[in-house]
């Protein structure tokens, strides 16, 4: 493994060059077809930067420097938000950089995708510690097949599903077929968001690093794993798939995870306006829930969301927004349901209980968004009307129990 990191200053562009350089000194890499696996625009990173190194290191040496945006789910970058991930637009990228096309994981196309294998319920039970016990079907995007070696590109961060992003995530759900999103999201989902986020070794990580095992047994992947502190580079590990993602993940924790001494009555998150429905933008509650005391409420302040999910819309107001128990109390009323949906559904509400057909979320969730009050009320979350809301009524008054986020959604907050 290779690396260059800091926990207090910003990585230069000469050190970066400089890791690359050394990455791809070997001349197996030469006329090799590359497949960078990117991040979305819902994430943090210099994914430009990288565009343009990696092309003046390997432009004239690789066959080819394709690049694919691992969506998940989530919906398809335009042209024009591409051009801002990449840092050129598509006619700059055919004059500049002829070698490289950047792809959409067109998730919803059942035809892009093959079967790598399969994980056994009994591994699953045993990766799980008996949360599950059922088979797997590894499911990728079939476009990996064209390339001689994969390279993922993208940060670490806490995480509510797999207790950090980065690594292996970028192959499930980053360009992975239904099957494996759905389970494994509701893997953490039965774990609990709470309990997850910001631990490494989780049942959903054990189950990404197994599915990954399959892929390298056909394509070597080389991971460029980024630890960012705010919009700023701060660590850059490159290498094998586990151990460079363990070294980030280390590292994230010290700069993404912020301590608090008490819990608070009230939070007023603000996630960032990178996020553009709830779907995404409900890392404001992720990454909150933890410091605020039990009866408390998190407001998720975003004027500029409008939309519940673009991809899930419709299947949320469904279900609407519960508690873990809510629906494993009753499973025969949503087994039919996508595991990935129903997970999204118990994060956002957070920890509770359900018995005796009594809901009882711990913390409130309240929107004061563009969403109106009655779609906040069909899906069973409060509502405020953001022009009643000044963001510096908050400000400097974590001693009266009132915290304030801004740009809420990549720092980890946690009581001590």
């Amino acid at each position: 493994m290779l690396y260059e990191a800091s926990t207090t200053n910003t990585l230069t562009e000469s050190q970066i060059h400089g890791l690359l350089t050394r990455t791809f000194a070997d001349s197996t890499w030469d006329n090799k077809r590359l497949l960078v696996i990117i991040p979305d625009g819902t994430r943090t990173a210099p994914i430009d930067q990288m565009f343009r190194l990696l092309y003046a290191l390997m432009g004239e040496r690789a066959a080819a420097i394709d690049y694919l945006i691992a969506l998940g789910t989530h919906r398809g970058m335009s042209d024009e938000a591409i051009a801002k991930l990449v840092g050129a637009t598509a006619a700059e990228r055919a004059e500049r950089y002829p070698k490289s096309q950047v792809y959409n994981h067109a998730w919803w196309e059942p035809a892009n995708f093959f079967t790598a294998g399969t994980i056994p319920a009994t591994s699953v039970a045993a990766m799980t510690d008996g949360l599950r016990a059922e088979p797997i079907d590894v499911t990728i995007n079939n476009m990996i097949l064209n390339y001689d070696h994969l390279l993922i590109c993208g940060p670490v961060f806490p995480h509510e599903v797999a207790g950090f992003s980065g690594g292996a995530k970028y192959l499930f759900p980053g360009i992975a077929g239904a099957e494996i999103i759905n389970k494994t999201h509701w893997v953490g989902a039965l774990a609990t968001s709470m309990d997850t986020i910001g631990v490494q070794d989780t049942a959903v990580r054990r189950i990404l690093h197994e599915a990954a095992n399959l892929i390298l047994s056909m394509k070597p992947i080389t991971l460029l794993a980024q630890v960012m502190h705010g919009h700023d580079l701060h660590g850059l590990y490159v290498g094998d798939i586990f151990e460079a993602w363990g070294a980030a993940a280390d590292m994230s924790a010290q700069l993404n995870i912020r301590y608090c001494a008490k819990p608070f009555k009230t939070v007023l998150s603000m996630p960032d306006t990178k996020y553009e429905d709830l779907w995404t933008a409900a890392k404001a509650m992720y990454k909150t829930e933890p410091v605020v005391a039990d009866g408390g409420e998190v407001i998720i302040y975003a004027p500029h969301l409008k939309e519940i999910s673009y991809s899930h819309g419709d299947q949320i107001r469904e279900v609407g927004y519960h508690v873990r128990d809510y629906f494993t109390k009753q499973w025969d009323k949503f087994s039919a349901m996508p595991g990935g949906v129903l997970a999204h559904s118990t994060h956002v509400r957070g920890k509770g209980s359900f018995d005796n057909g009594i809901e009882q979320p711990r913390i409130d969730v309240t929107l004061a968004t563009g969403i109106p009050e009655a779609d906040c009320h069909l899906i069973n979350l409060g509502y405020r009307d953001p022009v009643t809301i000044d963001p510096a009524d908050y400000a400097n008054r974590e001693d009266e129990g009132i915290l304030l986020v801004e740009n809420a959604g990549e720092y980890l907050y946690r009581l001590k």
